[in-house]
């Protein structure tokens, strides 16, 4: 596999790519494309209790006759329909037809009821029981982390958050926090700067990069993403994407390439804030200027 597997901080390991669920809703055509990402090389599968496609995700896992140790599965605590933690990972099991995970996971700190401490200590029992391999968490930021880790018995092995080349510099020093601490991080969502905000700065760096190495722009920033030493957690409902995700793992980048993209992606983050700043300004002075009409019919004077 061109992908390699990732040590976690309990000594089991993760593999670096993941097919994520979030996006596929359920149903047959879900275990479809479950299915043939299974087919096509990945051999971890991230869900989660509140994308509410275990059972698909199960099914698949189940129809593609790989042996249990083979195949890596990854699904969350969503707090759905006010189940604890306890109640979750059970019905979670049961859906998912196994009699384990090998990743259970936090998936927000709000939901962590009545408190982080609490919560982590119940994610803590279940591994004990040899119902989760490893626990994590997701959507941690630092402050989330530190209240965790003054009570943790054992530390997370993962947090899954957002990364991509336009929000990576925001997000380093969270990752870099986890590094400290034994916690990987988790990127899902690496393929925005193609999907959700083509256009920007890293289109350049990542066309010149796709020319050269004959790959697809969306492999290279997998590829990227793979650099960062993170779990990559991607998804597609089409085959032949899945099949150059996979491939993705082989593209040889080179320092500069990686250099390139980060340097786009952070001119694309300054940009960002800047048009932000700008709108809000903007909010302001139209609310200014509704007051000061509002304030002279009032015949109040304000100035």
């Amino acid at each position: 596999m061109p992908w390699d597997l990732i040590k976690l901080n309990d000594g089991t390991s993760i593999p670096s790519v993941a097919y994520g669920t979030w996006t596929l809703g359920n149903g047959d055509q879900t275990v479809n494309y479950v299915d043939e990402a299974i087919s096509v090389g990945f051999a971890h599968i991230d869900t989660a209790q509140g994308y509410r496609n275990e059972e698909e995700a199960g099914k698949a896992i189940r129809e593609s006759g790989l042996a249990r140790k083979d195949i890596y599965i990854t699904t969350k605590f969503s707090a759905r329909d006010g189940l604890s933690i306890e109640e979750s990972i059970q019905g979670s099991l049961k859906d998912l037809g196994v009699e384990y995970v090998d990743l259970y996971l936090i998936h927000n700190p709000r939901i962590a009821q009545p408190d982080i401490p609490t919560a982590w200590a119940a994610m803590e029992k279940l591994k004990a029981q040899g119902l989760a391999k490893s626990i994590g968490v997701s959507n941690f930021e630092i402050p989330h982390l530190e209240v965790l880790l003054n009570s943790a018995k054992v530390l997370p092995a993962a947090n899954q958050i957002q990364i991509h080349a336009y929000n990576f510099h925001q997000q380093l020093p969270l990752i870099e926090f986890g590094n400290k601490h034994g916690i990987v991080a988790e990127g899902y969502s690496p393929l925005i700067p193609v999907t959700r905000m083509p256009g920007g700065p890293v289109d350049k760096p990542l066309n010149k990069i796709s020319s050269r190495l004959n790959a697809k722009p969306e492999q290279v920033l997998l590829a990227w993403a793979k650099s960062k030493g993170i779990v990559v957690v991607t998804s597609s409902t089409k085959k032949e994407r899945m099949e150059g995700y996979i491939a993705a793992g082989d593209l040889p980048l080179t320092d500069e390439d990686i250099a390139a993209i980060d340097a786009a992606g952070k001119q694309g983050a300054r940009q960002q804030t800047a048009r932000a700043f700008l709108r809000r300004a903007v909010l302001a002075c139209a609310v200014a200027s509704v007051a000061l009409g509002l304030a002279g019919a009032l015949g109040i004077d304000i100035l």
